[in-house]
């Protein structure tokens, strides 16, 4: 049963059918909402006691458990008996609360407020008002004044009267000025202290045409704001007073930071919409471009331009024309840097219709479409053992190169990268695919595969242990980001930066540990399902693994027990798992239906997990398998290469390997079979 919370207004609990979930007594969603506001991290139980008593009763410690067990009981009514819970966990010294990244309302808010910034001005729109339409009241509404809610009361607060002030700038932007009066009039009323809500809202009067209720407003926020604060107004009121009484010609276009441009947005959206009201050729062109942009956002920009990608290239087979279908498949030349699909079936769809697409187009002609759909094919098969995907690759970098096309060499590279995972050892290639990448891309301003190449040339030079190198590109990475207004760049470089601190060995694992968890709390809404599931515990895992000498004796697994949610690595994970719990022989069994890594960015950290499982059971087969695949690899960094995490040295895992492998067949020689 999914449980979603609200915590904008008083704290509650809805179950998948909308209804109220019963919380008992003030004290048990007092708990509850310490736990939401530590995002999913534990919380001590001596804290909770400190947090929930100022002079704490004697059994304040068995009261807290007895809460928890009935919110346990309210939030997994299903739950059989005598199962660990996988919500409200226990884990270490306290409780943690491991709620989805959208079940709260307020982590929701947070995400909707930061999209809206990237959005299309009518889309930015209509999410801020859903987003405000959440909230019931104060954050946390009965807790507000306690200690350790009024930060994040204070915080969530703050960025609702932003979003407010959000919301009327884009209604501004959008020529909306009427409609964004009354909410401003309110907002002014309730929060004399903001000047660019009052700037908002004289401007908003001004150009609905009320010029003198525009100057009574800015004298009623002088007087405000010299009574109440005992300061002038800034420099921006000031001005705005100025503009208005000579009619400066620029408070006909929208005012504030990002306000022209989105005026200039809506303006020309509407012209198009206007002019292009016919020809479904030329609005679908104009779709994928626009999804490009949409794709390199993240979060719901990202997951609207996956799913209408889809919906544009079906709409181009209706037509029936081979080449607009080639031209839209093509043309989403989205960079990709990660091996795993967000979404493996549409990945799957995307690839047939280009195959289709491909097997329509004559021979000899529309070259520069068919190499971008090779290319498609190329990156959409990443993470597949299909012989299809590397051939794609290399066809379409051959056409790239003989037409001397840098954009479309740029694509291809790309499928060249995610189809250089054919066998272990490859940072080198990949490290040239990269360099040439940001070569080219610099030379032709292609600013997506220019950063593309730098995140490419992190993962290499980490894989290599070149550090140094990796902390160019890595830098080189975020400067771009931040020019070209890329968020997702830095999901990649803060968690290079954790891997850095991790391979380091210096810091406590406990910091490398906060590290990892504040980078996955990134990915929260960031739209790569891909990569986001089973990472942190991967993450954790490996991290561990680095710090004990062979398999740690004590559990490790991220989150509640043996439920953790490994995602896609839970096969190589579960023998490790199995035995830190002291059960080997479930462990032996586990390992035996362990299946071979896929080729991909984790590859050699996945079968650097299996070797120290196989050694740990003494089973000689998967030793074997893993020493061979990681023999190329000897001189790189186990799972570096993937940018986010590491197991050290390969080197190390083959020299475990070596000596387990000949003590094996010692012991053998010794115990002949009979």
């Amino acid at each position: 049963m999914r449980v979603v919370f609200g915590v904008l207004g008083p704290v509650t609990a809805w179950d998948a059918a909308g209804d109220a979930i019963a919380l008992k007594g003030p004290r048990h969603r007092e708990v509850l909402a310490r736990l939401i506001i530590a995002r999913r991290r534990v919380v001590p139980i001596t804290g909770l006691v400190e947090d929930l008593w100022d002079d704490p009763p004697p059994g304040a410690v068995g009261a807290v458990r007895t809460f928890v067990a009935a919110l346990r009981r309210a939030l997994e009514p299903e739950r059989p008996p005598r199962t660990p819970a996988r919500l409200l966990v226990t884990e270490g010294p306290g409780y943690a609360l491991r709620a989805e990244p959208g079940a709260v309302d307020a982590w929701r808010f947070e995400q909707a407020v930061s999209a809206a910034a990237t959005l299309p001005p009518q889309d930015g729109l209509a999410g801020l008002a859903e987003a405000l339409g959440w909230w019931r009241g104060p954050a946390y509404a009965e807790f507000a004044d306690q200690d350790w809610a009024r930060t994040e009361c204070a915080r969530l607060a703050e960025l609702r009267l932003q979003a407010v002030e959000r919301q009327a700038e884009i209604r501004l932007a959008l020529g909306q000025a009427a409609e964004a009066v009354p909410d401003l009039d309110a907002h002014v009323t309730g929060h004399p202290w903001r000047e660019d809500a009052w700037r908002l809202l004289a401007l908003a009067l001004y150009r609905t045409g009320r010029q003198g209720d525009a100057l009574a407003v800015l004298r009623r926020a002088r007087t405000t704001l010299v009574q109440q604060l005992g300061v002038d107004p800034a420099p921006p009121l000031r001005r705005l007073e100025t503009d208005i009484l000579r009619h400066a010609g620029h408070l006909d276009l929208a005012s504030g930071p990002g306000g022209t441009a989105a005026r200039v947005w809506a303006q020309t959206a509407a012209v198009y919409d206007r002019t292009v009201t016919s020809g479904p050729r030329a609005r679908l062109e104009s779709t994928v471009g626009l999804l490009r942009s949409l794709a390199v956002t993240g979060g719901a920009g990202l997951e609207a331009a996956r799913r209408h990608r889809l919906e544009a290239v079906d709409a181009a087979e209706e037509l029936g024309d081979v080449e607009l279908t080639a031209r839209v498949i093509g043309a989403y030349d989205v960079p990709a840097i990660w091996t795993r699909s967000d979404d493996p079936e549409q990945a799957a769809r995307v690839v047939a219709a280009a195959e289709r697409t491909l097997a329509g187009i004559p021979p000899g002609e529309h070259e520069a479409a068919r190499a971008g759909l090779l290319a498609t094919i190329a990156v959409e098969s990443r993470g597949t053992r299909s012989a299809r995907g590397p051939q794609a690759a290399r066809e379409a970098e051959e056409i790239a190169r003989r037409l001397d096309d840098p954009a479309l060499l740029a694509f291809a590279l790309n499928g060249v990268f995610m189809q250089s995972f054919h066998r272990a050892g490859l940072a080198p290639r990949r490290d040239e695919v990269g360099a040439e990448l940001v070569a080219l891309s610099t030379r032709h301003g292609l600013t997506a595969f220019q950063i593309l190449g730098h995140l490419i040339r992190v993962q290499a030079r980490g894989a290599l242990a070149d550090f140094a190198g990796a902390d160019r590109h890595a830098a080189a990475a975020d400067r771009l980001a931040e020019r070209h207004e890329r968020p997702l760049v830095g999901v990649f470089t803060q968690w290079y930066r954790a891997l850095r601190l991790a391979a380091a060995g210096r810091a406590p694992e406990a910091e490398v540990e906060a590290a990892y968890r504040d980078a996955a709390a990134r990915l929260d809404g960031a739209g790569m399902p891909g990569l986001e599931h089973g990472l942190l515990p991967l993450a954790l895992l490996c991290l561990r693994l680095r710090h004990a000498s062979s398999v740690p004796s004590a559990p490790f697994d991220e989150g509640a027990g043996e439920h953790t949610d490994w995602g896609p690595y839970e096969p190589w994970a579960r023998p490790l798992v199995l035995l830190s719990r002291d059960r080997p022989a479930e462990a032996a069994e586990a390992l035996r239906d362990v299946p071979d890594p896929p080729r991909d960015l984790m590859s050699e950290a996945l079968w650097c997990l299996l070797a120290r499982a196989a050694i740990a059971v003494g089973d000689r087969e998967p030793m074997e398998r893993a020493y061979g695949e990681l023999a190329p690899a000897a001189a790189e960094l186990a799972g570096a290469g993937s940018g986010l995490l590491t197991l050290g040295p390969v080197s190390r895992h083959l020299d475990d390997l070596a000596e387990a492998l000949a003590r094996h067949t010692t012991t053998a020689r010794s115990h002949p079979a009979r």
